[in-house]
Formats: structure tokens, sequence, C-alpha cells
């Protein structure tokens, strides 16, 4: 049976898509190729993608109920990995409809026709975002996540929600997985990586927010992929000894887990910039601004979890990463 990826020509989409191809599986992909950053970027990906037989594409959003139950009918999918959303934390402070839309109602139809055609596992994209005001280090998911502080932190954290509810009344296996500042080649243009080296090699400015003073878990999409890839058929069945009367967080009684994927090694963003300059050869011209709303200072995840189900944790350098994301810029953008 094939597996469906959605948001296939999106970032980690296209990531995982190419490994599950290159494992000899097949892949129907799904995406709305959306605006929300150069769509030039997105069919880039998807036309590699189509180089393999063995992929299948459709365009179409994850709000289209419709067409989305005509895919699973024709298909017959008992995998699922669902990674199309609206992304971007600072957009969703001017752009609230966007995440509603897509992160909501979209992932609410994946978990309804997940249901009713059976699907034996669907694993979902949330995010480390989710744990908000939390300052306790490094983040575990055991920890209480009920304090986001964005819109697209309270849409993930619904979709945990929804998914364990799911898991719980329809016996749907379900997981979860927060991702952790994912980087590298064919990244998304509106994050760090792409906004600085571009314009360190255009020679302007970069914007640093919080005056530098943030620290990130900056992963490795490689590594992403490869604990996604690991997870597919660790389906969880719930955890028989669940204690209600203390009720963990990171677990449940039902077919429902969560992991953190992060490379459980934050860096200063100044050293994230230092890498970057070091690669390119140029100094950064650096403009100093406040922290945006929305942000938090420090992620770290704990991968504790993720390493004792599937013996896997993220490994990748932050300089290593760094320096196959700007060979990759260089040679797309003929840099």
């Amino acid at each position: 049976m094939p597996i469906l990826v959605t948001g296939a020509a999106g970032f980690i989409g296209f990531h995982l898509s190419k490994k599950l191809l290159e494992d000899g599986l097949d892949v129907v992909g799904l995406d709305s190729m959306n605006n929300y950053y150069d769509v030039s970027l997105k069919n880039s990906r998807l036309e590699i993608l189509e180089g393999y037989k063995s992929f299948s594409f459709y365009k179409q959003t994850l709000e289209d109920y419709e067409n989305l139950s005509k895919l699973f009918k024709k298909y017959k999918f008992k995998r699922v990995i669902n990674l199309a959303a609206q992304a971007g934390v600072r957009y969703s402070i001017t752009n609230p409809n966007a995440y509603l839309n897509a992160n909501l109602h979209g992932f609410l139809n994946v978990l309804e026709v997940c249901r009713h055609f059976k699907v034996e596992h669907l694993i979902y994209a949330s995010s480390s975002s989710v744990y908000g005001a939390n300052t306790s280090m490094p983040f575990k998911v055991n920890h209480n996540v009920d304090h986001p502080i964005s819109l697209y932190a309270a849409t993930k954290k619904s979709n945990e929600l929804l998914a364990h509810s799911y898991a719980s009344n329809f016996g749907l296996p379900v997981t979860g997985l927060r991702f952790f500042t994912v980087y590298g080649p064919w990244g998304r243009p509106d994050m760090a990586l792409f906004l600085f080296t571009k314009a360190i090699l255009e020679n302007k400015s970069i914007d640093v927010f919080n005056y530098g003073k943030m620290k990130r878990d900056f992963t490795y999409v490689d590594d992403i992929v490869e604990g996604v890839y690991r997870l597919i058929n660790h389906i969880p069945t719930g955890k028989k000894d669940w204690d209600s009367a203390h009720p963990d967080p990171g677990s449940s009684f039902a077919p429902y887990s969560i992991y953190n994927i992060g490379n459980n090694n934050p860096i200063e963003l100044m050293t994230f910039i230092e890498a970057i300059e070091n690669e390119i050869g140029r100094k950064a011209i650096k403009n100093y601004l406040p922290i945006q709303v929305g942000d938090v200072p420090e992620t770290f995840a704990d991968v504790s979890s993720l390493e004792n189900a599937v013996g896997y944790k993220p490994q990748t350098s932050v300089q290593v990463g760094v320096r196959k994301f700007i060979n990759w810029y260089r040679d797309y953008y003929k840099v």
C-alpha cells in the first residue's frame, strides 16, 4: 500500500518523500502549493519527486474533505504522514485565519478520513512551539504545554488534543512529533538560515532578534526525516499502566504517542550566525532588535522518549548542516 505524505512539496515533506521513494516505497503526495513563500521552490522540489515512477501527486487542500475522501477511497492508505500546515510563528500574528483553516479544519478532516478508512497509523507534525512560556530545560514530552504564546503554537497544541480524542474515541493509532527548528537544503525562505545566507551573500544586513540572546535546538532535516521514518511502523497501542489519578501528558491509555525530535544541543544564535559567516567567508551586517511577539528565547529538546522507542537521536552538527545548506543554496541560486 502507498504511503500518503501531505505537504509533500514542502521542506520536510519533500525530504521525507524522497527518502521513502529511494527505499522503494510508493508515495502519494498531496500539497496545496500555496504562495506563503516562493512557489517556484516548491515546484523544483516536486519536479525531483516526480522523477520517481512510484510517486503520484495531487494538488489540493486538506480543507477539501470531498476530494480528500476520494483519495483515501482510491488508495486505501494504511500509513499517513501529515506534514501539511500553515507554518510560521510570526505570520500567525497577522494572518490568523490561514492557521485556523489549514491547521484546525484541515487536520480535523485528516483525522476523519483516517478514522473512516481504518488507517493503521497516522503520524503528524506538531512543533516545539507548544512548550510556549515553559522555561524548564530541556523540554520533555511529559511537561505541561498549556501556555502557548503564539496562535501557531495554539493550533499545534490543538492538533495534539484532537489527535488524542480520536485515538481515545475511535482507537485510531496516532503519533505526534514536536519538531525543533528544522534547517537544511531546500529549506524555507522565511527561516533564519535562508534569510541570513541570502542577506550575507548580497551584502545586506540581517535582523538579529532579542539582541542575539537566543538559543535554538537547530535540527538538521535528515535527522528529522530519519526519526519520522523509524516511527512509521512503531504503532502506539496505549500504556496499560497509565495512571488516571496522576495523568502523564507524555503518554496515554489510548493508542497515542508524542515525541520530541530535536538535536538535544541548543546553540546560541550568534554561534549559528558565526557558522554561516565562516562558511561564506564574510561577516554579517547585524541589525539588533528586541524579541518579537510569539518568539521564545530558548528551545532544548529532551529526546529520550524517541531514543527509547526506536533507538535513534539526531546527531548532525550545526557546522556540517550549515555547510550542506550553503552548498545547496549556491548551487540552486547559482551564486
